[in-house]
């Protein structure tokens, strides 16, 4: 694994040891959603008993929709995470007779040394926005797909924090500093759909929700984050900027701009998107 994939790891292993599923209220009806999708494409004359790998499964709430649907089905549930694979076993523990092979990989790496003609169904929950190279691993995933099978997978949208990067960016433009982005850099729908057809996908559907959460304050909104593996960068020192500092003046402008009378808002935009 690189550094960057190493650093993913080491996030989520936290994630799972910790308080992810407390926090991962957004991501939970992500999946809903996902899992309920697929009404249409199992009543479409699909394997009723169907071949399916989970990119990401994480804890396995997603995991244990699919089971709920497809009892007899055979799920591969794919995670970069040793800690999160645990968790998803000790959430399943029940399922004994359920045919799921869980395997710790990174899913880019592992996509590419697949054997083509694999899988009925690939799904992916809240996980896509972290490929580091999503044009290859998407290619490789159609070339795992069976025939008349399908990719359906949510990710975030470019919109999710929104105040959070507005404040950034306030606070740079403040100390007349060039704005550094914190966090992920996510796909838009047009993007997605292109990078979806170079990889050989050509039927493609994407439905865009957007929703508010409010949280005590833009520290404990950062906080959550962390819980749920995902780290906002932290700025070098610049200018006389220390991270201190940054964060500090950030706070307040998220505070000034984004207030509502429970705490501060954030913005969570995601995308379901099916292709085959």
């Amino acid at each position: 694994m690189n550094n960057r994939t190493t650093a993913i790891q080491r996030q989520f292993n936290r994630s799972a040891e910790g308080s992810y599923d407390f926090h991962a209220d957004v991501q939970r009806i992500m999946a809903d959603q996902l899992a309920k999708s697929l009404i249409e494409w199992s009543s479409m004359g699909h394997a009723a008993e169907p071949t399916i790998l989970e990119v990401g499964s994480g804890t396995g709430y997603l995991t244990e929709l699919l089971l709920n649907r497809w009892p007899h089905a055979s799920i591969t549930a794919l995670d970069l995470s040793p800690a999160m694979i645990k968790a998803a076993k000790q959430r399943l523990h029940s399922r004994q007779s359920a045919d799921i092979r869980f395997l710790q990989a990174d899913a880019e790496t592992w996509a590419a040394e697949a054997p083509s003609d694999s899988f009925d169904l690939i799904v992916s929950n809240a996980c896509f926005q972290w490929l580091g190279h999503p044009r290859p691993t998407l290619i490789h995933l159609n070339r795992i797909l069976r025939k008349g099978g399908a990719l359906v997978f949510t990710t975030f949208g470019q919109e999710t924090f929104q105040e959070l990067h507005q404040a950034f960016a306030e606070v740079y433009h403040a100390n007349r500093l060039e704005p550094q982005r914190h966090g992920l850099s996510f796909l838009s729908p047009i993007q997605w759909n292109e990078v979806l057809k170079v990889a050989g996908f050509s039927t493609i559907y994407c439905q865009q929700e957007t929703q508010k959460e409010t949280y005590a304050s833009p520290r404990d909104f950062l906080q959550s984050i962390k819980a749920m593996g995902a780290s906002h960068s932290k700025a070098v020192q610049t200018g006389g900027l220390s991270t201190r500092k940054l964060f500090s003046e950030m706070y307040n402008v998220y505070e000034e701009k984004f207030s509502t009378k429970d705490g501060v808002a954030a913005t969570y935009e995601w995308l379901l998107i099916k292709a085959k």
